[in-house]
C-alpha cells in the first residue's frame, strides 16, 4: 500500500486517558473494520512517567473503514474522556514549520506560498504612486458643494 493510501486509511485519536493501551484502542475501533496497526507515540522526555502522549493512530485496511470510524467515534468517550477522532495528517519534516531550526522564510514551502510575483510588485508600485499624486488638501474640489438642498434647474 502506498503512503498516500495508508494515510487515507489512518485515523488520529486524541484526548486519550493514560489507562488506554494499544489493545483497548484496537478493541474500540474493531467494529469499523480490519485494523492493520495501532500506535501510541511515547513521550519525548525520558523522565516522563506517562505511557503515551495522549493520542494515537489507528490504521485500517480499507480507507472507507477509517471514514466510518471518524463518523461514529468522534466526540465519543473512552475511560470517561471525550476523544477526538479525525483523519491523520502527514508527518511534517523536522526542518519545516514552527519549532524547526531553520528560519521560516528560508523554508521551501513558505517561500512558494508567500512569494510575490513581478506583476503584484508592479501593481503595488502603481497604487503607491497614484496615492502620492493626490492633492494634499482633502477639501480641494468641493467648492461648489457649499449650498445644501435641492438645486433649481
Amino acid at each position: 500500500m502506498t503512503d498516500a493510501a495508508r494515510l487515507k486509511a489512518t485515523v488520529y485519536v486524541g484526548g486519550l486517558d493514560n489507562a488506554v493501551n494499544e489493545k483497548v484502542l484496537a478493541d474500540a475501533f474493531l467494529p469499523f473494520g480490519e485494523i492493520v496497526d495501532v500506535s501510541l507515540p511515547k513521550p519525548d522526555l525520558p523522565s516522563s512517567t506517562d505511557p503515551h502522549r495522549g493520542f494515537g493512530y489507528v490504521e485500517f485496511e480499507i480507507p472507507g473503514d477509517a471514514k466510518e470510524a471518524i463518523d461514529n467515534m468522534d466526540q465519543s468517550e473512552i475511560f470517561g474522556r471525550v476523544i477526538k477522532v479525525s483523519a491523520a495528517k502527514p508527518q511534517r519534516e523536522s526542518n519545516e514549520g514552527l519549532g524547526s531550526r531553520t528560519a521560516v522564510w528560508e523554508q521551501e514551502g513558505w517561500l512558494a506560498k508567500h512569494a510575490v510575483s513581478d506583476e503584484d510588485k508592479l501593481a503595488a508600485e502603481q497604487a503607491r504612486s497614484a496615492l502620492e499624486s493626490r492633492p494634499d488638501d482633502p477639501m480641494q474640489g468641493l467648492e461648489g458643494l457649499d449650498v445644501a438642498g435641492p438645486q433649481l434647474a
